[in-house]
C-alpha cells in the first residue's frame, strides 16, 4: 500500500544501469544492487544512464500506461527523457532514460530508490494489435539499449 498514490503507483530502480563511456559507443552494464541511500551510485552533472525498474509489468490488452518521473526527483535535478509510454500487451521491466540536468552537482542512484510512477489508462477498446505481437522490447528482464 505504501507505493499506491491517488492516481498512480510508484516504481523503484532495479539493479542494472547501462552507462556511456567516453571512447566506446556501446553501453556498459553496471550492477547497483549493493548500492544504498548511504552509499549510492553517483550520477555526475550532465551524465546520462539507462536504468531499469525493479517492478516487472504485465499490461492487459485494454490498458495502456505511462511512466512519469516523481516530482520530487525532478526538483532534485533528475530528468526522464519522455520515452515513458507503455503499450497494451507489454510484459517486462521498463527501461528508463535518466539524466542529471544539474550543472555542478552529482545525484545519487541506488537499488530500490523511488524514481517514478506509473499512471494507467483504460482503453475504450482492445487495439487491433497488442504490443505482445508487435513490440521490440517484450519480456525484457533487464535494462535494454535501443534495438531500432
Amino acid at each position: 500500500m505504501e507505493y499506491i498514490n491517488p492516481a498512480s503507483i510508484d516504481v523503484r530502480l532495479g539493479k542494472n544501469l547501462m552507462l556511456e563511456k567516453p571512447h566506446d559507443p556501446e553501453y556498459t552494464l553496471v550492477d547497483i544492487s549493493e548500492s544504498t541511500e548511504e552509499n549510492p551510485f553517483v550520477l555526475h552533472a550532465g551524465e546520462f544512464v539507462l536504468a531499469e525498474t525493479l517492478e516487472r509489468f504485465r499490461i492487459p490488452d485494454r490498458i495502456s500506461a505511462q511512466f512519469i518521473l516523481k516530482s520530487s526527483r525532478a526538483r532534485e535535478g533528475y530528468q526522464h527523457l519522455l520515452a515513458g509510454w507503455i503499450d497494451p500487451g507489454y510484459r517486462g521491466r521498463l527501461t528508463l532514460e535518466i539524466k542529471n540536468i544539474r550543472k555542478y552537482h552529482t545525484l545519487p542512484l541506488f537499488y530500490g530508490m523511488r524514481i517514478g510512477q506509473i499512471v494507467f489508462h483504460h482503453m475504450s477498446q482492445v487495439p487491433v494489435k497488442s504490443y505482445a505481437e508487435t513490440g521490440h522490447y517484450l519480456d525484457n528482464d533487464r535494462v535494454m539499449p535501443s534495438v531500432a
